[in-house]
């Protein structure tokens, strides 16, 4: 009975842990948060990153462990291989050991030939070794020493050990950086243990299973190498792969691995069996579905939701190019992928618990995103057709490919592997020219910036004409400097002077005034000359500021004198609006910190804005907070800023910055080198000091060039006003601070006391002071920003109270029903009479109730309010009494003239109102002698 996968991947930890002195350590997420640098966790040695960089060290010396890695995207992106072959996987498990200056290369060597062919009893006439062949321009001879290792500690063949070159037997962490020799382990799967010719050569027969890599080096920035004080081992054996050879398969689909999934994807599609056959379709749509659903469930486990942009993108054209083949391969209507994550706990659950405790989530996510692509996928299915039909029969144009991403949801490369079906291809160059204009237009946001925007033939004048970069250190300090005029813009060309004519920007060698930038709105002020060469005083108030290339231009008006080239001038922030956004900055890296320690890891920045008003915060959550969840995450920022917490700045070399444990960056922002590091909680001297220390993951700590406090107590106070939906996945809150803040927290107080003293009156009187409360709550929301707490507690109020108007209402209703019968029986046929507490409705009632009564006579009815002034007078007149000269509108109108109102309406019904209740008896009168004179006229 071969060996489960389970108990492959439990049978090498205990080799390592229990028979060579490993520690066990845990998989790190796919989703790594503190590598904005990193799409996914895609090998073994990224967790120990800075243990090789030499910034961070462990308790112990020896490590193994099963590591999650995606390999979806950037450099390392197998996702177009998936389901083309038997041994690509978006996702996988790297089994691996790790040697931090302890053991190298001998023992290395030594243990995984052990646990090959000794606890595996893997056929060693199989296997053939790789090592490196040396590098002249390195300097570096062959690795003499790996191949007579190989030969002395191990019973292999020596003609199965080759060598190859620095491409494929020499590991490198990056351009600069550790690096050093590796070591590949390869099996042959050829029916005849023939494939030794095959070794590296991509060939499904003969796999690449184990890369044993010995960490030797450092190249520096010139590139070259030097001796490593420690030396290193880092391994990773890929689970999917052993698992095929010790199972006795030729695909790694083939294993158990997968068949949970495979029995789940045809119970749900009543498809026939899966047949591993490479060129089938329906055997290709097995494979990416159940590789995709793997994948898609690993990295929302770990706080990977899917979205528009980065990584987020990614995982969303994953599960698109699974629906796609659900919906069209398999012919499947509605979700699929939802129900395939049961299964995908089965396999991978024991060794992950955080699948199955979040299953249900991540369910939930995965059919929400894919309800929303099935909303749009017959349409861009359509479009795909015609456009494939229309063509040349070769090329899919760019036009309908952009559609196809831009109106339907269709990534690029799933229209890709859809043309490729057909035997097509796209017209990639040009679909990304429109993706470059489309970008280009959603950059330009507002009419000002588009006009004032400067283009690039303008940054080149102004090197040309040696004006250098604006200096602006002086943002994060007091805002006010001396400066001169360097160059003047008026939206077209550069000019000598500004005036109040119109819109300007104005170009200094020196600034206070921080640029928008990161979410951070630019700053306001005045640019003032004193004495102008004109003895004029000038004053030009700048109302937005902006960076193009290296240089901030300030952009605003003239209020008087004019504005020269050269002047010197005094450049001034309004420090009001100033010290309001930076406590919104700080803020917002506290509700940051805040809504993850609340909602885990569950939450990843999707954006923010921060301006003197506000602040607003993006982020990935597929479901609304609850208001226990919200007050939490209010309360937490505001125990940071009544313990004044320290606020903290220090610009760090990037990669050393990178290293510091719980830093928060998003992912795809490109930073400068140095990065501004903000640290909310300790000092960043500290937090270079012990960078791997995991309590700094108790502080909020973010790459950020933004202006904040020293101190939080100067934030004096943080509210949420609202949390909402912002898009799929995706919620928004936005907060105030400050003396806002502390406005809209005494506005929350009074609100709240009012609705406590409503919700203990009885009904009549809270229904009495509905109206009340709804126009104070509009005065309060107008006038000044309110409590989330205050408005919830409002709307459960007037839920209660609407209930009792709705049983008030019903209770008056059998009341006016029971008038209009008494009136209907003891009047003639012409009747007219006042129904008291009627409104609208049971006044119409009532109407009808007569008229049942008095089919050929007709009736008129009053109802009045003598507290706010209103009058209802409604009519109905029979076929009969209309042929005798009565007719409603007329009546009523007569009657109306007389309460102050007017009205009118049909022959046969007609209403009408009044503004003078105490006259509803004349009008009564009246209408009584005008049906009379009209009837008796005819």
């Amino acid at each position: 009975m071969p060996l489960s996968a389970t108990e492959i991947r439990k049978q090498f930890i205990k080799f390592f842990s229990e028979q060579h002195g490993h520690a066990e350590v845990p998989s790190s997420p796919v989703i790594p948060h503190n590598d904005p640098t990193l799409l996914f966790t895609n090998a073994g040695m990224n967790q120990f990153k800075d243990v090789f960089l030499g910034r961070g060290n462990r308790p112990y010396t020896r490590a193994t462990d099963t590591q999650k890695c995606i390999r979806a995207g950037g450099k390392h992106n197998d996702l177009e291989d998936v389901g083309r072959d038997t041994y690509h996987h978006t996702f996988f498990e790297m089994l691996g050991n790790w040697s931090f200056g302890d053991y190298f290369k001998e023992d290395a060597i030594r243990w995984a030939w052990q646990l090959f062919t000794e606890v595996w009893g893997i056929d060693k006439s199989r296997l053939y070794v790789t090592v490196f062949a040396g590098d002249e321009n390195d300097g570096l001879g062959p690795d003499i020493e790996s191949e007579n290792l190989w030969k002395e500690l191990t019973d292999i063949d020596p003609t199965h050990i080759t060598k190859w070159d620095k491409k494929d037997n020499f590991w490198e962490m990056g351009s600069t950086g550790p690096c050093g020799p590796c070591s590949e382990i390869h099996y042959d799967c050829t029916p005849g243990s023939d494939g030794g010719h095959l070794v590296n050569m991509d060939d499904p027969n003969v796999i690449e299973l184990w890369n044993l890599v010995f960490i030797q080096y450092n190249r520096g920035d010139n590139g070259s190498l030097t001796e490593l004080p420690n030396r290193h081992v880092d391994t990773g054996l890929g689970l999917e792969r052993i698992v095929r050879v010790l199972q006795g398969k030729t695909s790694n689909y083939d294993t158990d691995l997968w068949t949970p999934i495979f029995e789940a994807i045809q119970k749900h599609t009543n498809s026939r069996a899966y047949g591993g056959a490479l060129e089938d379709h329906i055997d290709i749509a097995y494979r990416v579905l159940a590789d995709h659903v793997r994948c898609l469930v690993v990295a929302i486990a770990d706080g990977g939701r899917l979205g528009p942009a980065g990584r987020e993108y990614v995982l969303r054209r994953i599960l698109r190019r699974g629906v796609r083949h659900a919906h069209q391969t398999l012919e499947v209507e509605g979700p699929l992928l939802c129900k395939l994550v049961p299964a995908v706990a089965e396999t991978l659950g024991d060794a992950f618990p955080e699948i199955n405790e979040q299953k249900q989530l991540i369910q939930h996510i995965i059919q929400d995103e894919e309800e929303s692509f099935l909303k749009t996928l017959d349409r861009g299915i359509e479009l795909f057709t015609k456009a494939a039909s229309e063509g040349d029969g070769k090329i899919i144009d760019a036009k309908s490919a952009f559609t196809l991403h831009d109106t339907f949801g269709f990534p690029v490369d799933l229209t890709e592997v859809m043309a490729e079906e057909l035997g097509m291809t796209v017209d990639r160059d040009g679909y990304e020219q429109l993706m470059d204009s489309a970008r280009a237009t959603s950059r330009a946001t507002s009419a000002v910036d588009q006009k004032m925007q400067l283009p690039p033939e303008i940054l080149g004048k102004l090197d040309s004409l040696s004006v250098l970069p604006t200096d602006d250190h002086k943002k994060y300090g007091r805002g006010i400097s001396t400066a001169h005029v360097k160059a003047i813009w008026n939206g077209k060309e550069l000019v000598g002077k500004a005036d109040d004519s119109m819109v300007f920007g104005v170009i200094l060698d020196r600034t206070p005034f921080y640029a928008e930038a990161g979410g951070q709105t630019g700053d306001i002020g005045n640019i003032v000359v004193e004495i102008s060469p004109a003895h004029k005083r000038c004053q030009f108030q700048v109302s937005e500021t902006h960076q193009y290339g290296n240089y901030i231009l300030h952009i605003g008006t003239v209020l008087d004198g004019t504005l020269q080239c050269g002047d010197e001038v005094s450049a001034t922030v309004n420090e009001k609006r100033r010290n309001a956004i930076t406590s919104n900055h700080t803020c917002t890296h506290l509700l940051n910190h805040s809504l993850r320690e609340v909602l885990q890891d569950e939450v990843q920045q999707r954006g923010s804005l921060v301006d003197g008003d506000k602040l607003r915060f993006d982020f990935s959550q597929s479901h609304a907070m609850t208001d226990a969840q919200i007050e939490n995450v209010e309360r937490l920022v505001d125990e940071k800023i009544k313990q004044d917490t320290i606020v903290d700045t220090q610009d760090v070399p990037l990669e050393q910055a990178q290293g510091i444990y719980g830093v928060r960056a998003v992912f795809g922002e490109r930073y400068p080198d140095p990065v501004r590091v903000v640290s909310i909680g300790a000092s960043v001297k500290d937090l270079l000091s012990d960078p791997s220390n995991k309590k700094w993951y108790g502080c909020s700590i973010e790459f950020c060039g933004g202006t904040h406090v020293k101190n939080c107590g100067e934030a004096q106070q943080f509210i949420i006003l609202h949390e909402q939906a912002l898009a799929s996945g995706t919620r928004r809150i936005v907060a105030i601070t400050g003396v806002p803040a502390q406005a809209a927290h005494k506005a929350g107080v009074s609100l709240l006391h009012q609705i406590e003293e409503a919700t203990i009156l009885d009904g009549e009187e809270l229904c009495h002071t509905y109206d009340d409360l709804v126009r104070v709550v509009d005065e309060l929301t107008l006038s000044q920003p309110t409590k989330h707490k205050a408005k919830q507690e409002l709307s459960k109020l007037l839920v209660r109270v609407k209930q009792i108007q709705k049983e008030s209402a019903s209770s008056k209703k059998d009341v006016v029903l029971e008038q209009a019968r008494e009136i209907a029986e003891s009047s003639n046929n012409i009747v007219v009479a006042k129904i008291e507490n009627a409104d609208k409705d049971s006044i119409m009632v009532a109407l009808d109730t007569v008229r049942s009564k008095r089919p050929d006579g007709a009736a008129m009815l009053f109802t009045s309010n003598e507290v706010d002034g209103k009058v209802i007078i409604v009519a109905g007149v029979s076929k009969h009494l209309i042929t005798k000269g009565l007719k409603a509108g007329d009546w009523v109108r007569e009657a109306a003239k007389i309460c102050g109102g007017g009205g009118g309406g049909r022959p046969d019904t007609a209403q009408a109102g009044g503004k003078d209740p105490a006259k509803v008896g004349n009008a009564m009168e009246v209408a009584t002698t005008f049906a009379r004179e009209a009837i008796e006229s005819d």
